[in-house]
């Protein structure tokens, strides 16, 4: 099993927590994990995003140039990355902010209202968290209960903390 996974959207969107999160659940399932940043100078609001390898194997290279999952969190990060996906992929898409769909029909697209739906459990900053949930639900890379003990870890004795991204996990994870 590998998956090469790549993650874009606005600085501030938890495009880099994102990626975290991911490569901790798979330290802790034993797999082997290569995690790249790049983000604008201007941080929040510029351009960020996330490639990493989740792998049973060794990792040879970091580099993710053809990803097979790519979650997409707005307009701008579509109208770069779209092409990158390999054939076959699949496009994790936050149709709240991309007012275009995708153009490519080699691809399997899944399209979740992320940041209506963070901001309608009550915190707009998980919708990063949502897109988790729905990538979940279209792989078997982890459980829900894998990224619950990422988040458990992350927030320590915060159990507000805890309990709105579980919410917004399970939101995304059951969106349809």
């Amino acid at each position: 099993m590998e998956h090469k996974i790549f993650i874009a959207g606005f600085g501030g969107q938890g495009v880099v927590l994102a990626g975290n999160i991911l490569a901790e659940a798979g330290l802790k399932k034993g797999k082997n994990v290569t995690s790249i940043v790049s983000y604008g100078a201007e941080m929040r609001g510029g351009t960020a995003n996330c490639s990493l390898i989740i792998s049973d194997d060794e990792i040879l290279s970091p580099v993710v140039d053809k990803p097979d999952i790519s979650i997409i969190l707005n307009e701008p990060s579509l109208d770069k990355f779209e092409k990158i996906v390999k054939e076959n992929g699949l496009i994790i898409l936050n149709k709240t902010l991309v007012g275009r769909d995708v153009k490519r029909k080699d691809v399997k697209v899944i399209e979740i209202e992320a940041t209506k739906i963070a901001n309608e459990i009550g915190n707009i900053k998980t919708a990063n968290v949502v897109m988790i949930g729905a990538l979940l639900k279209e792989t078997e890379l982890f459980n829900v209960w894998d990224i619950e003990e990422v988040f458990q870890e992350m927030s320590g004795k915060n159990k507000a903390l805890f309990d709105i991204n579980k919410k917004a996990l399970l939101e995304g994870h059951n969106f349809r």
